[in-house]
Parts: C-alpha cells; structure tokens; sequence
C-alpha cells in the first residue's frame, strides 16, 4: 500500500477499491473511497469525490489499486477456548464429543490456558477477516478479554454456565443453581454501581464468594478496556444442562443489564425428546422456550436446527437471532431450515463454532472445507448445503436457495444484528466503526472476476484476505498481523495442548498401524 505518511494517523482514506458496502441500499461503488477519523467512516463514496473533499484534511492515503474493500466479517458463534482441542474429537456423536472429550477439556483448562487457545483463535479469525466474534462459552473469560485486548478484535465474551444434568465433570456438578443465581445478582449489582459506559454482562457461571471478590476486583482492572471493544453477554451452554430458575434467573438479568444471551439451542433429536419427556411440551426446545418466556430479541440462538414450522414462528415472533454454523451442522447435527428461517424475517447469521466440531475457522469459501476458522468457508457452505437440502426437504433441487448476496448478509450485517451491534458495525457507512478487510481478487483463486458478490461467496480464500482493520487501526496488514508475534503463539499453543489433555486425562485411539 502507498501511503503519505506513517502507519500512525487519526485520519485515513482508502481509495481506488471496489467499496461492498452491505447497506440498506446494498451500494457497491467500483472505483469508491473511505475517509476515516480516529474509529469512526466520516465519508464514503467514489474515489474522486473522496479525494477531491478530504486529501487536505488527512494524514494517511493508501491505494488499494482496485482492490475489494468489505465491512468485516462478524463470526457470531466460536469457541475461542477450544481451540487448543482440535482434532481431539473428530468422528464421535455429540454426547461422546461433550462428555467424554470436550468437557473433561475445558475443565481442565486454567486461565493461561484461555488466554493462549483465544490468541490462536484470533489469529485465525484475523485472517479470515473477522473483526468481530461472539464467544460461543468457554471457561476463564479474564484470558478471552485479555487475549481480545491483544489483538486488537472486538468481541462479546460469555462463559460456560450449566447447573444440572448427566456427564459434567466433578467440579462441574458441585455447582448449585443457587451459586448461579447468586453470582448473577451479585454482578448486576456491582455493574450497576459503575455506571459502566459498555455492556459488560456477565454470565451467571458458580462462583465462591472469594471468587466473586475476585472477578470485581478484575472487571474493575478491565472494565471499559479495549477501545470499548469488549462486551460481555450471559451464557447458557444448553437446556439439558440448565434448570429452570438458572434460565429465567438469566433472562431477567440480561434483559435488566440491556445485554444479549448466546446459548446452543435444538442441537439434536435427542435434546428434543428429552425436553417433551421431562418438562411436558409437544416438541422440543424451542417450544419450551418459548412456554417460558425465554425467547427474546437478546437471545443468540446457536445452530437451532431441529425446529418445526411451529418454532420458526416463534422465532420470528420473537425476534431471536440464529447462528448457523454450517460445517459443524453438517459433521454431527443435521441441516437447518434456513431457507424457511429467512423467508420468516429471522436474522440468520453465521458461525464456525469450536476447533474440535470444525477444525477450521475460516467463514469464507470452502472458505468451509479449509474451515480452520476460516471464516469464509462458512459462506460458501452456507450456500451449498442450503441449496442441497432442498432436495431432501423437497425432493427435487433449488441453485436459487441462498444466493450469494443473502449469504454475505449473513456474515456481515446480520452478524452484527445479532451480536446487538448494528448501530456500529455491519455495513460501511458514515458513522459507523471503522471495521473493514482489504480482499485481493488478482489471484488465482478468483481471477477472472465477473460478479463481484459471487466471486467473494464463492471463490474468496483467506489467502485473498491482504488487510483487516478494527476500530480505525490495521489489525493485520499485508498478510501480517501486527500486535502479536504468530510462531511464537503457535509455539506456546502446541506445548499448552499437549499439557491440558494431560491432565485431562484425554487419550485418543490410534487409526491407523501407528509405529
């Protein structure tokens, strides 16, 4: 990129690029620019105007010489703690991957542990371009934020919470839904003391009183940290593992705090009849959910695929948002109604989930089958999968199923939606952060480019992805991310996953003649 001056500036304009904007009007300007003050997109609009109004008033130009500038991806359900696991549970149904792999991991997991999984995490995502990621829930939110804070991404942190249910490890199931409840209260009112100026909702994890001292003494180290790009949202992990009191207890205390609610929701058949044989409903999650008055417009509902018509409408009636997590959907859980989700007015959006149910988390192109976090695999299975199911939903084939424009609505301005933050992020538009990523189309994974739009959903690789910027500052650049040194995270990555399984107690079988 050249430029007029240094790397640091509070004003900036990124001209000669074709400008995706994702807004209302869906405007894409083929030769536009961006004029940027400090955090925030004063101007957008063709190059010349750009240029011609604000080249006197900035300190940096950069020329993307006709590159592809798209708001940044929003990841809307990943667990950043997992990411040391993967490949530990690779072929197993979803009770053995929880019960006897993934629990046994994450409680085992010490808060150094968090902070180095996040950082590889992060990494990823960077390079997928995400810029903002929703916390699926983990353990140890203090090395999430700490980590987040790093690298310069913005985020909404949950932790685990479960107070019930068969398969949690010991330390686990001596929580009470009273340690819940308590942490819960006691939290909301300390917040509520410091007028805290982000939302930084905690969620209702057990926790001893010495405990509870110390995650104050934490949130007030952290609060109101990173440029206002941490929040905190509460967590249920799943309604198999969460009573009643602990499910309302958290509604009523988000909906008090104004914060959002992410929790893993119709999973599998079996969560379903579980739920009709023990608390007296004629379907399943959903339709408990909403006989309790759980559903609302905070709640992140994550991969919500064994819903019927009936819950769809609830849903919408609600105004619950949807993850989909198209690549673990398809390796343990089943195919969403999305198409029917979208023709209801849900927001639907997209996520990677964990390492251990994706191993990749990119949300581009096959973007889903490299999915190491990559982001933009996550778009293209997005399409393929939904445009498949139409054959088994229907018995004869739809290409028109979830065309590209509607899937890049998913990982943008629907992410943001979700994650409560559309007023800031999700689109570029005059007002709104600076939160963008630089693609680079003259490669050959997307050479020739005939259809801008189809060409990101389908043939983007992360290899494409040249630049991200969050919150007015180059997180990455030129394929290199600039706040942390990668090989060494690698380095500290690959010696904190051997220890933690370790002590997990974790032994994975052989596959094959292994000497």
């Amino acid at each position: 990129m050249e430029t007029k001056s240094g790397n640091a500036s509070s004003t900036m304009i990124l001209h000669n690029a074709v400008i995706v904007t994702m807004d209302n009007e869906s405007r894409v300007f083929r030769n536009g620019g961006v004029f940027i003050a400090r955090d925030q997109i004063k101007a957008i609009g063709q190059s010349a105007d750009i240029l011609r109004q604000f080249s006197s008033l900035t300190d940096q130009l950069v020329d993307l010489h006709g590159r592809i500038l798209l708001p940044g991806l929003i990841n809307t359900h990943v667990h950043t703690s997992q990411q040391l696991a993967r490949g530990i549970a690779d072929d197993v149904d979803l009770m053995t991957w929880l019960h006897d792999r993934i629990w046994p991991y994450e409680s085992n997991m010490t808060e150094e542990d968090s902070y180095i999984s996040t950082l590889l995490c992060g990494i990823e995502l960077i390079h997928s371009g995400v810029t903002c990621f929703a916390e699926a829930g983990g353990q140890h939110v203090t090395g999430m934020a700490k980590a987040v804070e790093l690298l310069g991404i913005r985020a909404c942190l949950v932790q685990s919470t479960m107070d019930s249910g068969e398969g949690l490890p010991a330390s686990w199931a001596a929580r009470t839904t009273d340690d819940c409840i308590q942490r819960s209260i006691s939290v909301k009112e300390w917040i509520v003391q410091c007028a805290v100026s982000f939302y930084m909702c905690f969620n209702v994890a057990m926790a001893s009183p010495e405990k509870l001292v110390l995650r104050k003494q934490l949130y007030e180290k952290h609060h109101n940290t990173a440029d206002e790009r941490i929040r905190v949202w509460l967590g249920i992990r799943q309604v198999m593992n969460s009573t009643d009191a602990l499910l309302l207890k958290t509604r009523d205390t988000a909906r008090e705090l104004k914060t959002g609610i992410h929790m893993h929701v119709a999973e599998i058949p079996y969560e379903n009849q579980l739920v009709m044989n023990t608390r007296e409903v004629v379907h399943g999650t959903v339709t408990y959910l909403d006989k309790i008055g759980f559903l609302q417009n905070n709640l992140l509902s994550a991969h919500t695929v064994w819903v019927n018509s009936n819950e769809i409408g609830f849903l919408s009636r609600t105004g619950v948002k949807v993850s989909h997590c198209p690549a673990a959907a398809m390796r343990m859980l089943g195919f969403a109604p999305i198409k029917e989700m979208l023709k209801a007015d849900i927001c639907v959006s997209l996520g990677t989930d964990g390492a251990p149910s994706n191993n990749r988390m990119s949300i581009g192109l096959f973007l889903a089958l490299l999915f190491s976090f990559f982001f933009f695999d996550e778009m293209y299975l997005a399409s393929l999968i939904n445009k498949g199911r139409e054959v088994f939903a229907n018995g004869t084939t739809d290409p028109t199923a979830l065309p590209a424009e509607t899937v890049l609505r998913m990982a943008t301005i629907n992410g943001a939606k979700s994650v409560l933050w559309d007023n800031e992020i999700g689109s570029l538009e005059i007002g709104k952060k600076a939160d963008m990523v630089v693609v680079d189309p003259f490669s050959w994974s997307m050479v020739p480019v005939h259809d801008w739009i189809t060409s990101l959903v389908y043939c983007m690789r992360t290899e494409n992805v040249v630049s991200v910027m969050c919150n007015g500052q180059w997180i990455m650049k030129d394929k290199k991310i600039l706040s942390v040194d990668e090989r060494a995270i690698i380095s500290a990555a690959k010696q904190a996953s051997t220890e933690l399984l370790k002590r997990a107690g974790i032994t994975l079988p052989n596959r094959m003649n292994v000497h």
